[in-house]
Formats: C-alpha cells, sequence, structure tokens
C-alpha cells in the first residue's frame, strides 16, 4: 500500500520517503528540528495518522500532514532532548515523553494531543555508573488499563505507576527477580479469551517475561538463550497477530553481529528471522502500523534500513544508507514532500 517512510537520526534529523523507499528527502531549513539534528523517538497517531510526534533535540515537534511540516510543543519540554514517547492506546490525548542525556532524565505528560507538557516525576540522578547521563529510553501504556504506565532508564531501573503517572513504584534491584538497571524497552500485550496479559521488561541482557501482571517476572540471559549475543535492544508487539511478537539481540553496541527473533507465543519460544543480507550492526528499532500488519521496518545502530512484507519473518535490506538509525514509523498517509530547491552557490 501507498505510504510514507520515516527514519529517525543522529545527525540528519529524520528522512522521509512517499514512494516506498526510492528517494528520500530531508527536513527543511525552516523546521524547528534541525535537518542535520537528532530524533530519537518516532509516534503515529493511531486515530489520526497524519499526525505524528517526533521526539528531538529540541523537545518534542509535531507535524499535521504526515511529516512534511513540523511545530514545537509547548511547556516544561522545550529544549530538552526527547529519547522516548508513547501515546495512550486508550486516550490518544494522552502522551509521554522521556529526557535523557544531555538533558537531565525525567518523564513528561501531555493532557492535550501533545500541545503541551509538564513533568511527571522529579529529575533522577544527574549521573550513572554505566552511560554517565542516564536517559530514558522506553515508556508503555497498558493497553487494557491507561492507569498503569511503565517507563525504564539506561540506568535507572523499570518504573510503574498505577495511577496515570501521580506515583510510582521501582521494579528492579533488591529482591526483585529483574536485577540490572539498564532498561531498554518495555511492552504488554493485552490479555485474550485464550491467554493472560504478557508484559515484558528487557533489560540490557535479559528478556523477563511476566503472565500475571508483574507479580511474578521469568528471564534467562539472552547470551544462554540467543545463539551467545547479549545486548538486548528492543521488543515489537505485532499487528499481525494478537500473539506475535518481534525481538532484537546484538553483540553490544553498535555491534557486529546482530539477529531478528520472532515470536507466535507471547516470547514464550522464539525463532529466528530469515534477514537476506548482514546487517552492519545491532538492529536497534523497529517500525510498525495496523494499517498493514504485514508491512514492517527494521533500522540498524549504523544505518541500515531493513524491510519484511510478511510480519518479520523475511527481511530485505533497502537501498539508502543513513545515519546512526535511532527510530523508525510508518503512516499509511502518503506525505506531498517535495525536493529542496538546490543552491547556485
Amino acid at each position: 500500500m501507498d505510504h510514507t517512510i520515516i527514519v529517525a537520526t543522529a545527525g540528519q534529523g529524520m528522512l522521509r520517503s512517499n514512494d516506498k523507499g526510492q528517494s528520500w528527502h530531508r527536513l527543511g531549513i525552516r523546521e524547528p528540528i534541525e535537518f542535520d539534528g537528532i530524533v530519537r523517538a518516532l509516534a503515529v497517531d493511531p486515530s489520526q495518522p497524519s499526525r505524528i510526534y517526533a521526539g528531538a533535540d529540541c523537545g518534542v515537534c509535531i507535524s499535521e500532514d504526515a511529516g512534511v511540516h513540523w511545530r514545537r510543543a509547548k511547556g516544561e519540554l522545550e529544549g530538552k532532548t526527547v529519547w522516548a514517547m508513547a501515546i495512550d492506546p486508550n486516550d490518544r490525548r494522552i502522551l509521554y515523553a522521556g529526557t535523557g542525556a544531555p538533558s537531565r532524565a525525567a518523564l513528561f505528560k501531555s493532557t492535550d494531543a501533545g500541545e503541551t507538557w509538564k513533568r511527571v516525576i522529579a529529575d533522577f540522578p544527574e549521573f550513572c555508573a554505566g552511560v554517565n547521563r542516564p536517559r530514558l529510553l522506553t515508556v508503555c501504556v497498558d493497553p487494557d488499563d491507561s492507569q498503569q504506565v511503565w517507563f525504564g532508564l539506561e540506568e535507572g531501573g523499570a518504573w510503574r505507576s498505577s495511577d496515570g503517572g501521580t506515583t510510582w513504584t521501582r521494579l528492579d534491584g533488591g529482591d526483585s527477580v529483574i536485577k540490572h538497571s539498564d532498561i531498554h524497552s518495555i511492552a504488554i500485550l493485552p490479555k485474550t479469551s485464550a491467554s493472560p496479559k504478557t508484559t515484558f521488561v528487557c533489560t540490557v541482557n535479559t528478556v523477563y517475561r511476566s503472565t500475571d501482571d508483574g507479580k511474578t517476572w521469568s528471564g534467562t540471559p539472552s547470551k544462554e538463550r540467543f545463539e551467545g549475543m547479549y545486548y538486548t535492544r528492543t521488543i515489537l508487539p505485532l499487528f499481525s497477530n494478537e500473539n506475535d511478537m518481534l525481538l532484537a539481540i546484538g553483540d553490544g553496541t553498535p555491534g557486529i553481529k546482530t539477529r531478528i527473533y520472532r515470536s507466535n507465543d507471547r516470547g514464550e519460544h522464539w525463532s529466528t528471522a530469515e534477514v537476506k543480507q548482514q546487517p552492519n550492526s545491532t538492529v536497534w528499532a523497529f517500525g510498525a502500523h495496523s494499517a498493514d500488519p504485514n508491512l514492517v521496518y527494521a533500522g540498524t545502530k549504523y544505518g541500515n534500513l531493513f524491510k519484511s512484507h510478511d510480519a518479520g519473518q523475511t527481511w530485505n535490506k533497502e537501498w539508502r544508507e543513513f545515519s546512526e538509525i535511532t527510530a523508525v514509523a510508518w503512516t499509511p498517509v502518503v506525505a506531498q514532500l517535495k525536493a529542496h530547491e538546490k543552491s547556485d552557490h
């Protein structure tokens, strides 16, 4: 189907294609996001697919035309570096965004569809052991209950709120099964008639899984489970089936070996997807949309973009090379992109 692909990068802002990746367009010089800036998070409004959010080094920016033009959101988030975003699947007016290095790590919330933002949790420590300055890498709203909000920090632990972000409980460390404080990704599959709600917390080296709403957890170190690779990057529920998921694992950051794994039983078992060309580094980000459950994109740390037409079972590399890919998204709206005028100088 016709669509617009957006690839967020560290160093080229974002690039967009409205012809299935045949040609690519950089941001214009009058956009609030610099054309050579950093964009680390993308989110497509599920009920209004022309509306897209970008977490950048200038805050959160909003597009109403599928990524052609952008404007900066207002509030306490302005000017801060945003690393992660999430839209409440039950109420598109509610969004969460997490900041991080070089900004102070913090969590922000919007109740007016991203137009304005307020801090909902105090600043985390300015420095940490693993990455110098912490960064909030993942936010997830429970699809069964919007009051349940989760987020994770690199490094600073996994956190959960049961009241829409008013109060928070830390889940890792101490007597918890989740030992590592370096949290890369959190995802929740809603309950079905055949399966309970299934929650995933991915630390740097383990996929933790819970089928009782986070009361108990199971997890085997990734190095023992995924062909000797430990670097557990990101996890994605798919639209193809209520039980399908993707998982990206590498041998480090940026890494030289990586695998994409696929599960059709809510993460109980994983099989290796077929990636037909060798990726140049760890797979870093996935992009999917309900408009075509079979179409999924994946980007690597060093700028390879892969496409799947069968819900992540097989992958082919796209021709274009990017700088560091930080996020990927696509929308069924075809953006009216135009090539920049060429300078005579």
